[in-house]
């Protein structure tokens, strides 16, 4: 496995993350902020950050898919959130709970989620990028 997710003593440990990640690969793979959108371009979840997030990591899986990588090869991810703020957290987690439902498993690499004025298009409110390493 060319990714080690860490949680460095001294550091706070969450169920939903780690901290760090520890890469031996050699292949890098940079996946593009996605975004609610289906292969058609139709926008999924309007109005619902929940289901944006699950949609976006659903996304994300097929990117890495054709890679022919998964979850387990990812180092780090980025999501951006629309006018974020700390009530937002729980539909967030939910979000990437029905995600890891969805996906069989629950993606804990270390993840920055930032808050943002807005992204490409007004109905979305998330967009989640990543980074993965293969051997």
């Amino acid at each position: 496995m060319t990714i080690t997710l860490v949680n460095p003593s001294g550091l706070i440990e969450s169920d939903i993350y780690h901290q760090m990640s520890i890469a031996s690969g050699s292949k890098l793979v940079f996946i593009a902020g996605q975004v609610s959108w289906d292969a058609e371009g139709t926008a999924i979840a309007e109005g619902d950050l929940a289901g944006q997030v699950e949609q976006c990591y659903a996304n994300v899986a097929r990117a890495l898919d054709e890679a022919g990588a998964t979850f387990d090869d990812v180092a780090k991810l980025t999501m951006y959130v629309v006018n974020l703020h700390r009530d937002m957290m729980p539909v967030l987690l939910e979000g990437i709970r029905r995600a890891g439902v969805r996906l069989g498993r629950t993606p804990v690499p270390p993840i920055s989620v930032l808050g943002v004025m807005g992204l490409d298009v007004p109905e979305h409110l998330v967009e989640l990028e990543a980074t993965a390493v293969l051997d």
